[in-house]
């Protein structure tokens, strides 16, 4: 974790003043913009059960962004003020646990780790001031609270649960002296769920357990209720009949590619299929999409974001563009199909691009959303950073067995693809680039590197190479540091669009990224400001962010981190690698980072070997989750 993702803690014998300083500073940063709230645990709010998570999905609704103000109860402003926490707090405190605020605190101190931005550190020191003499460390509900927070830090960095082994250790780390007795009490209170992977073991006919798990209620049900999906799909193919079949085999004779031939065939034999490739294997569930109109079907694409349906829709037909959708549009009801009388999406085939971003209550959502009888496709680039949420549906689905798996044969092409197809099987290749299409330029410190960043964005490459600045992006391995997108973007704006900030930072023509929740990103250019908020305009048109969302979810956005960039492209990107970024540094980093480069990339190389090290280690290990295992088929006991 990164200097900027750690807010100050109290020592074990740290005053109230001391902590009410500490915990106001967390607000402040959390208010200001100063910090974004993904950077701090937020509580996530309960999933739905399976039924429920159906009837949500049919109704197309959508996580809120954010909500009404809460009303504080005097209260609860007096009891936080009485554990040393600022009054100013209750806002929160009341969004987190609802109308019984008070109470619960009162009754559990250690309640206060549900609402965001608090640590354990904080909570501890709130725990002192109220219960005195009478706070132990070892204090069950303590231990309890703990484990709900780690499993909600971990679903942060995308596991959906935790072996056993990992989160005792973390709650070690925690000053917990006895971790197994602390699950088992969580278990027993109904706070976390601890679940088995089993296998059939060989000749005996009996079931072996392999790994125990915990897990939050919350993913737990998006996991079941995804597998559930996947599985009533699957079990729903619609029937065929030889003028159905002669059409899909017509289709995949006449596919652009042999790649695209091979999923039009997949999909034809059934109903859910795994698709991988880079970018330029997108073109094929777009000619999926085109047979499969052509053939009468009701067919649609999905990508993450405005960028990547506006590239979708250039690989698809004119006359098929409207095809080309979002999941957040598909699933709001402001894009693709309407739903028919039950409530699920009028589609028969629906091709899903950009699969590593999905989350898995996302994916549940879109899952349920399907009709019985529909044809899904989850495709997109393995080698990605993965969602900015729990889970990574792609790889489950792709790892489960009993899925058909399809990996393109289409490499991306030109210098930068073939620098990305290397990076990708663990290789930095030096790259024949004779149009300047890929280029290393030297920093010897963050300084030079922000100077150099600067001069590529603002003069090199718009008269080297032609791509005006506008449509150069900086990608650089966090938001804070030396040569992070604070201080990027801050010299890029001076460049580019100095003035005053008067409309909260910002003026008329900075470049900026909106995220209205955590995993997404918009980026748009600011048009103006008034009494109603901030004036926006993005790729799909304009829009105002209220006054008082502004600073927890706008930021200058000429420079991004490698998660935001993650599934959009750019004409050209620089990508900034300053000395003190090794460590935040891993193939699908490095991976994502240069292949966000249409036509051209440069590297401000600031980690010498390092950059090539990081290419060459083994990639990162894969999330924990049980979709792959709630997805695999199940042998017959003595079969």
């Amino acid at each position: 974790m990164t200097a900027e993702n750690q807010s100050p803690q109290p020592a074990e014998g740290t005053p109230a003043g001391g902590l009410a300083d500490a915990l106001r500073a967390a607000v402040r940063a959390v208010e200001s913009g100063e910090r974004p709230a993904t950077s701090f645990f937020t509580r996530p709010e309960p999933a739905p059960r399976p039924a429920a998570a159906r009837a949500v999905a049919r109704a197309g609704a959508q996580p809120a962004g954010g909500g009404a103000p809460v009303a504080v109860p005097a209260e609860l402003v007096e009891l936080l003020e009485r554990g040393g926490a600022p009054g100013e707090l209750g806002g929160r405190v009341a969004a987190a646990l609802g109308e019984s605020a008070a109470a619960e605190l009162a009754g559990d101190p250690w309640r206060l780790l549900a609402v965001p931005g608090m640590l354990p550190g904080q909570v501890d020191g709130f725990a002192r001031a109220l219960l005195g003499t009478e706070c132990d460390p070892q204090d069950p509900r303590r231990g309890v609270a703990l484990t709900v927070w780690l499993l909600e830090r971990a679903a942060l960095a995308g596991h959906t649960a935790l072996e056993a082994a990992a989160l005792a250790e973390a709650l070690a780390g925690q000053r917990v002296a006895d971790p197994e007795e602390t699950l088992r009490a969580a278990v027993e209170e109904g706070a976390v769920l601890v679940f088995q992977d089993t296998v059939v073991a060989a000749g005996a006919g009996e079931e072996t357990p392999v790994r125990v798990l915990f897990g939050l209620d919350r993913y737990a049900l998006a996991e079941e209720s995804l597998a559930d999906g996947l599985a009533r799909l699957r079990g729903s193919a619609p029937a065929g009949d030889t003028d159905s079949a002669r059409g899909w085999e017509e289709a995949a004779a006449g596919a652009p590619t042999p790649s695209a031939a091979e999923l039009i065939k997949a999909v034809a034999a059934h109903p859910v299929v795994a698709h991988s490739g880079g970018e330029a294997a997108r073109a094929e569930p777009a000619a999926l999409v085109a047979a499969a109109r052509r053939l009468g079907l009701r067919a649609f694409a999905a990508a993450h974001g405005p960028d990547g349906r506006q590239r979708l829709a250039r690989a698809l037909p004119p006359q098929d563009a409207d095809a080309a959708v979002t999941v957040s549009g598909l699933l709001g009801g402001t894009e693709g199909p309407e739903r028919d009388a039950d409530g699920a999406l009028a589609l028969d085939v629906l091709a899903v691009l950009d699969a590593p971003q999905l989350t898995v209550e996302t994916a549940a959502t879109l899952v349920e959303s399907l009709p019985d009888g529909a044809r899904l496709v989850l495709s997109g680039d393995p080698a990605v950073l993965g969602a900015a949420g729990p889970g990574q549906v792609l790889a489950d689905v792709a790892a489960c067995g009993g899925v058909p798996h399809l990996t393109s044969r289409t490499p991306d092409e030109g210098p930068v693809g073939e620098l990305v197809s290397g990076i990708a099987i663990g290789e930095l290749y030096q790259v024949e680039a004779p149009g300047k299409e890929v280029v290393i330029v030297p920093a010897g410190d963050a300084g030079e590197a922000v100077h150099r960043t600067v001069q590529l964005v603002t003069d090199s490459i718009p008269r080297a190479v032609g791509i005006p600045a506008a449509e150069v992006r900086v990608i650089t391995v966090g938001h804070g540091g030396a040569a992070g997108t604070r201080v990027l973007n801050a010299a890029l704006k001076e460049r580019l669009n100095p003035g005053p900030g008067r409309f909260g930072g910002f003026d008329p023509g900075d470049q900026v990224t909106y995220s209205p929740a955590p995993g997404r990103s918009r980026p748009a250019t600011v048009t103006g400001a008034d009494a109603d908020g901030l004036h926006l305009t993005a790729q799909e048109g304009p829009f105002t962010v209220p006054r008082e969302r502004v600073a927890g979810t706008v930021r200058h956005g000429w420079a991004i981190t490698a998660h935001q960039a993650a599934a959009a492209r750019w004409p050209a990107v620089v990508v900034v690698l300053p000395g003190d970024a090794v460590a935040a540094l891993d193939r699908s980093w490095i991976y994502t980072a240069f292949s966000r480069a249409e036509r051209h990339l440069s590297v401000v190389q600031g980690i010498g070997p390092a950059l090539a090290q990081a290419v060459a280690a083994p990639p990162a290990a894969g999330r924990g989750t049980r979709l792959a295992a709630l997805l695999r088929p199940q042998p017959v006991a003595g079969g």
